[in-house]
């Protein structure tokens, strides 16, 4: 095993969440993403959900943060809000059935898919990955944690997005086209997923831009609720 002393600098510190009740923290091992999980998203990104098995991307663990204020990032003109459930997973699998998929969530969170949209977009028309789009410094705010011990299953329940308090978003988990169960299993064919994952689980109709100076609040019911305020682009 290398030591801290083999490093030739210091390792940055290891991303974890707060839990609910907890003294303990979870460390975040890496971010997956599923893409127009929400039907009437998807038509308002230009596609037909009754068509599209579900499809994945990723965010660095990196792009985890647990804060009160995020900055807006450099080299867009578009940066927007996605709001979604974040599944924690706290037991490895591959392969997992959808009856079994449960047994390896740990709990819930709120949490923000943050994108530069002008920069995506570009990639998308030119047949490039979305990385410069989607990773990006504190692009994925996430905020409690909920043990799914102690609040038991979410499949359902209102999910609503406020900027400035005013309502953007707003749904119900169970309009998620693929469940958090499915999700886990169709995601473990590809990928050995281990404790410390993170599963955000898509995002509902009506994404859009913010400003620096802009509150973002996430409610989703049965959790504590993330807000966020955007504060002044990075330098």
């Amino acid at each position: 095993m290398t030591s801290d002393a083999n490093l030739v600098f210091e390792a940055s510190p290891a991303v974890t969440l707060a839990i609910a009740g907890s003294d303990h923290r979870f460390p975040v091992r890496r971010v997956f993403c599923i893409g127009r999980n929400y039907a009437a998203h998807a038509r308002e990104m230009g596609h037909d959900p009754d068509r599209e098995p579900p499809f994945f991307f990723t965010k660095w663990a990196e792009t985890v943060v647990q804060a009160s204020a995020v900055p807006y990032p450099p080299e867009t003109r578009n940066y927007q809000y996605e709001g979604e459930l974040v599944v924690a997973l706290g037991k490895p699998g591959r392969a997992i059935r959808v009856e079994e998929a449960r047994a390896h969530i740990f709990g819930y969170a709120a949490g923000l898919d943050m994108t530069r949209r002008d920069l995506q977009l570009a990639a998308k028309e030119l047949g490039r990955p979305w990385d410069v789009g989607k990773n990006v410094e504190a692009s994925a705010p996430v905020g409690l944690l909920h043990r799914v011990a102690d609040i038991g299953r979410l499949d359902a329940g209102p999910i609503v997005l406020r900027v400035n308090g005013v309502v953007k978003q707003q749904s119900d988990i169970s309009q998620m086209l693929w469940s958090s169960e499915e999700i886990i299993a169709h995601l473990s064919r590809y990928y050995v997923l281990q404790p410390g994952d993170l599963i955000f689980t898509g995002t509902p109709e009506g994404v859009g831009a913010v400003q620096p100076g802009d509150r973002i609040e996430l409610a989703i019911d049965g959790l504590e609720p993330l807000r966020v305020e955007i504060t002044s682009p990075l330098e």
